[in-house]
């Protein structure tokens, strides 16, 4: 699975793309056949700033997640855990087909 990150009007630091590539590395565990997964990064102008924008590749299908925090860090780990349960509700609806 490739993992692609994109930050708008910004650029990310090593730290951030370790901690993105540590978090949506483990996704394949919950469905198997994910292409790719694309991540954006981008600030916003209020409150909780820091978007994150994540669109996971499937055979025949995307699954897209997007969420805003204070940091960057909260939102990965918020989107995270959506797909983990998103992914498992698609692998479960595939294998009762």
């Amino acid at each position: 699975m490739e993992i692609r990150v994109q930050s708008v009007k910004f650029d990310a630091d090593q730290k951030l793309l370790d901690f993105i590539e540590k978090k949506f590395s483990k996704l394949p565990r919950f469905y198997e056949n994910i292409v790719t997964t694309e991540v954006t990064l981008s600030l916003l102008n209020d409150h909780e700033n820091k978007n994150v924008k994540v669109n996971v590749h499937i055979p025949g299908n995307s699954v897209v997640v997007e969420r805003s925090a204070k940091s960057f860090e909260t939102a990965i780990n918020d989107c995270a855990d959506i797909l983990k349960e998103q992914l498992t509700r698609k692998k479960e609806q595939m294998l009762e087909q």
